[in-house]
């Protein structure tokens, strides 16, 4: 472990704590609960903005392709979205719930793929 032997076993029962903690007293699910959805929101957030970023820098190359291409290009991107929405909810829906989102994933990604391909032509 080196020189920080201490400070590394004093963050491990720390954490353990923590765990013990959350398990054992009463009301600690609802603030678990709280936390994941404020991490979540974090999480979430933090993504828009970094599409929100990669806009910003590449949208030259953006309007430089066609219409259609482009159009192809934000389909495929709200057809992900879509399915990362429902991935809890087709998944639970069984067998055909989830060929259904490996169906959306799929085109998804068949369609970036092609604006990929296009975009490469010029």
């Amino acid at each position: 472990m080196g020189p920080d032997a201490k400070t590394h076993a004093r963050n491990a029962a720390i954490v353990v704590v923590l765990a013990v903690a959350v398990w054992q007293l009463p009301g600690a699910g609802a603030a678990v609960r709280t936390i994941n959805n404020v991490l979540g929101l974090l999480f979430a957030g933090g993504l828009v903005f970094l599409g929100y970023r990669l806009y910003m820098e590449h949208r030259s190359s953006l309007f430089i392709l066609e219409d259609r291409v482009r159009g192809l290009l934000y389909g495929s991107g709200l057809l992900l979205a879509l399915a990362l929405v429902g991935t809890a909810r087709l998944w639970d829906e069984g067998g055909l719930g989830v060929l259904l989102w490996l169906a959306l994933i799929g085109a998804a990604a068949y369609g970036a793929v092609t604006v990929y391909r296009a975009h490469r032509e010029y």
